[in-house]
């Protein structure tokens, strides 16, 4: 019974609260013409390390990252990225904003969206002052590093006491 609750605890610890989330572009909609992923993506909260889902059909429709300009004129401008397989996944590495397009001329018929990625909401409000990118990213490793030490003392605990 009482290996039952260090497992528990265990499990408790390994959850990191700091875990990506996966936004699938359209929900059930998928990445398709004729859906007003304005609407969508303002409903969404992006964080730095999330991740942006587009599923399509492969081959009728694609992904490219592209610049403010390219977004705006459904163009090529300032490419940054391509997918094509259908069931792309994205990180989203940095706070900034970001611009996607469907590259298969769907682009005009609102295949496109912009999304704004924020930083990490627990390491800006950790010491109040927002941090920078590595004060942002040390934070972070400091966290899992001090949910790895408490998982470890647990393994030993249970390994002691069972």
């Amino acid at each position: 019974m009482s290996w039952l609750l260090v497992v528990a605890l265990l499990v408790g610890f390994a959850v990191d609260p700091s875990a990506a989330t996966d936004h699938i572009v359209g929900a059930n909609h998928g990445w398709n013409p004729n859906i007003n992923y304005s609407l969508w993506s303002g409903n969404q909260t992006f964080y730095v390390g999330d991740l942006i889902s587009f599923r399509y059909q492969k081959g009728t429709h694609n992904v490219f990252e592209v610049n403010e300009t390219g977004y705006d004129n459904c163009t090529m401008d300032g490419v940054a990225g391509n997918w094509t397989s259908g069931k792309d996944f994205i990180k989203l590495p940095e706070a900034r904003r970001y611009y996607f397009i469907c590259g298969n001329g769907f682009c005009q018929q609102g295949m496109k969206v912009a999304i704004t990625v924020h930083p990490l909401p627990h390491n800006a409000s950790a010491n109040g002052s927002g941090g920078t990118g590595a004060e942002e990213e040390a934070s972070a490793a400091a966290l899992r590093a001090g949910n790895a030490a408490w998982l470890a003392a647990l393994a030993v605990a249970a390994a002691t006491f069972c």
